[in-house]
């Protein structure tokens, strides 16, 4: 990310040490970049438009009506609704290493006509197609898939370029379903009342968090038991949560290894991984540092110290 500012940070002018702002447009969005040169508390931002914000470089401390007060660090994001208050605290921002953040807004038009095709081709079967990005915020952690397009946004926001128009569109579509998937996702995956039961997919993800240590666990297996094909069913997974079956089941046996990790210091790593339903060791570590971005046993150390 530091290279693709690099064009930035040449051409904007610094008129103030807190929040000092650059503004690119699009047909359908506005990307805003926030540099603040100098310690600050209490800074309120408010925007007449639904943004998503992410950090850049330095830190932030984030207070937002709705969610816990929150340290903000480069990977990750806030999705923010129309006229939602954030009052941020910069407490680590010097002169010569300021903390940087974006915030892009998306037209509301451009947003309801995504979430219009979203609803008629990706629906968690047809009783369950009313997905939208509503008034609450969220804070999105290690969501690489929102990471990258974040990125290739600033890029193209950042360049002059003949198609600039058209590849930012493309781009800010692909967002807005990447944040329904994340929405669908979260939904789905803490369904206290049980509205997803029912539903093809949502029983699956009941099935994968009872059977998770299972090693058997298949695709063609939860097809079968979404009764679909299997290409239909990784088709419609995939899409209404924004990641393969493999990809979950594997992110929640990671999730669970954590867990065992934390409370018996005494297993083995080899141990955790098939108590956690991985067969192979070298595989399990390397999906553990893909999601974690570090190896069982450097998690490990850091609650040995």
């Amino acid at each position: 990310m530091n290279q693709l500012l690099k064009h930035h940070n040449t051409h904007r002018k610094i008129t103030t040490l807190v929040e000092n702002r650059t503004t690119y447009n699009s047909n359908y969005a506005e990307l805003n970049i926030y540099e603040t040169h100098a310690y600050a508390e209490k800074v309120s931002l408010k925007f007449d438009f639904p943004i998503i914000a992410s950090m850049l470089t330095g830190k932030k401390v984030m207070h937002i009506d709705g969610l816990p007060s929150f340290d903000f660090f480069p990977g990750e994001s806030v999705v923010m609704p129309t006229n939602k208050e954030m009052v941020i605290d910069f407490p680590l921002a010097k002169a010569d290493d300021p903390t940087q953040c974006l915030a892009l807004g998306i037209d509301t038009d451009k947003i309801e006509e995504v979430v219009e095709k979203f609803n008629n081709h990706v629906s968690i079967e047809e009783e369950n197609n009313q997905w939208k990005l509503d008034n609450n915020a969220s804070h999105l952690i290690n969501n690489l898939d929102v990471n990258h397009l974040i990125e290739r946004l600033v890029l193209t926001f950042t360049n002059s370029n003949k198609s600039k128009d058209v590849l930012l569109d493309l781009m800010i579509q692909e967002l807005i379903v990447r944040l329904l998937q994340t929405k669908a996702k979260a939904f789905l995956l803490n369904d206290t009342e049980g509205i997803f039961n029912d539903t093809r997919i949502g029983m699956v993800i009941k099935y994968i968090k009872k059977n998770l240590t299972n090693k058997d666990i298949t695709v063609d297996l939860l097809a079968e038991k979404a009764c679909m094909s299997t290409s239909h069913f990784h088709k419609k997974f995939k899409n209404t949560l924004g990641i393969s079956p493999i990809d979950y089941i594997n992110s929640e046996k990671i999730k669970f290894s954590k867990k065992l990790i934390k409370e018996s210091a005494d297993l083995r790593i080899s141990e955790i991984a098939f108590k956690s339903g991985f067969n192979n060791t070298s595989y399990f570590n390397r999906q553990f540092k893909k999601l974690e971005l570090m190896t069982p046993q450097q998690f490990k150390n850091s609650f040995e110290k």
